[in-house]
């Protein structure tokens, strides 16, 4: 039966998880070099469009309409057939299409996240070809196998409140494998720096914003759960921030305002799989509700600190917004502390944790970590090497010198020079690249070089 209060509050969670997009096109966009932040911009954006077509089509009916085998779902949904404004069978109590949107803008943000990894230098044709086949063959399955009735809810039994495993560990295990897949970035050799901090700030206060719709939301009521989802996501990314403006102030003499806003991240992240399960502190009932929310969000500022700096040195690897470090690592912190902290005092239909005296969660989280990097880094990979035998996946040379803003789309951010000079195309836009060739760059954290 339909409520009212929950389809209210659920039509403003899957209003505030759209929003996500755009602040990480801000946030992304910030971090990159001048010349690419149109384009960084429109890679995010592009999502919006491409991705509810797919999911309308065909993606949710693939992640939630029946069961193949565990593995994936059928197409009795095709066309959103029999998806309608009745009550569906994942969530009862709100509109059957509801639930549907609610979903999608979790598929929205998902390869948008994996773009982190190869701005700069990727032909925007082969990311459009890209994201079709990606949501279709890897998340649709993956979302299936975790919150479709697939094998990892109903045989393996973990745990995933929001998408640390859908969502960040997969976007994270695809953004190793593009980045390798496409190559370094011409001309590299080291970290660089934001050129827009005001954007990325931005970026990641929309994010910030826009996340209690994507935990909160997850209960899909308006009920304790939400409200305890809401709090822990507000500690742990608080706590994530101050981590990480505290380590690069001890490191550099200085707290990084990227580092306090990719903190803030890291720590929205670590809390995602974990946000309805947690809350409860044993033996002190009333007085440390929040406590796991802090140490999850302090791992995710600690781990992803240490990773973006260890990662730096991996010459093969040109994660460009260090998607991994903040995403992989902070997913598979928060998947595994899913596993150490959550408690049946929080949400009755789950299994309790480490911290009640059971190790079996542990190892069921471990299992769907491992299940869902293996999947993603394999598939995804497989994916640009298929579409390179058809198709360029990067831009030329020139066009990289010009920056993606020009070559790609002919309209570069910020209109520097005189009207008219790019209307050329890339021969007149790479004769005005010499003045963006000292502009800032791409690194998500200043820091991250000894």
């Amino acid at each position: 039966m339909i409520d009212t209060g929950d389809t209210a509050w659920m039509l403003t969670a899957t209003a505030l998880v759209l929003l996500m997009t755009p602040g990480l096109a801000f946030f992304y966009g910030g971090l990159v070099r001048s010349k690419n932040t149109a384009a960084t911009i429109m890679q995010s954006f592009v999502m919006m469009m491409v991705v509810s077509v797919v999911w309308v089509l065909w993606g949710y009916s693939l992640a939630f309409s029946g069961d193949i085998g565990g593995f994936v779902g059928d197409l009795g949904y095709f066309g959103l057939r029999n998806v309608g404004a009745e009550p569906g069978p994942w969530a009862p109590t709100i509109p059957h299409l509801l639930f549907m949107a609610f979903q999608m803008m979790f598929a929205i943000i998902t390869p948008a996240l994996i773009t982190g990894a190869f701005v700069e230098r990727v032909k925007f044709s082969s990311l459009l070809v890209f994201t079709v086949l990606w949501v279709t063959v890897v998340y649709a399955p993956l979302a299936h196998w975790v919150w479709g009735g697939g094998w990892i809810s109903t045989e393996l039994g973990a745990l995933d409140f929001a998408g640390g495993t859908v969502v960040h560990i997969n976007a994270a295990a695809a953004a190793v494998a593009a980045a390798l897949v496409i190559g370094r970035r011409r001309g590299i050799t080291r970290a660089t720096v934001p050129h827009d901090v005001s954007k990325v700030v931005l970026g990641a206060g929309l994010l910030w914003f826009g996340w209690f719709g994507f935990n909160a939301g997850s209960s899909l009521l308006s009920d304790g759960i939400a409200a305890n989802a809401f709090v822990q996501t507000n500690t742990a990314a608080a706590m994530g921030a101050l981590v990480w403006m505290g380590l690069s102030w001890w490191k550099t003499g200085k707290p990084s305002v990227v580092g306090a806003a990719t903190g803030a991240v890291a720590g929205l992240v670590a809390i995602t799989p974990a946000a309805g399960f947690v809350g409860a502190w044993p033996d002190l009932d009333g007085y440390g509700n929040i406590f796991p929310a802090l140490i999850i969000g302090a791992g995710a500022g600690l781990f992803g600190f240490y990773a973006v700096r260890l990662l730096h040195r991996v010459r093969q690897l040109d994660d460009t917004l260090d998607v991994f470090a903040v995403h992989g690592i902070g997913g598979l912190w928060g998947a595994f502390a899913t596993g150490l902290f959550a408690v049946t005092a929080v949400n009755a239909g789950i299994a309790n944790g480490l911290v009640e005296g059971s190790f079996d969660l542990i190892w069921r989280q471990l299992g769907a970590m491992g299940a869902s990097l293996g999947w993603s880094f394999v598939i995804s990979g497989l994916i640009f090497l298929g579409i390179k035998q058809f198709m360029p996946v990067r831009v030329e040379e020139d066009e990289e010198l010009a920056g993606l803003d020009r070559s790609e789309h002919a309209e570069p951010a910020y209109q520097f020079d005189e009207p008219g000079l790019y209307s050329g195309g890339v021969s007149t836009a790479v004769s005005g690249a010499v003045a963006d060739a000292g502009t800032g760059a791409t690194s998500i954290s200043a820091e991250s070089e000894d």
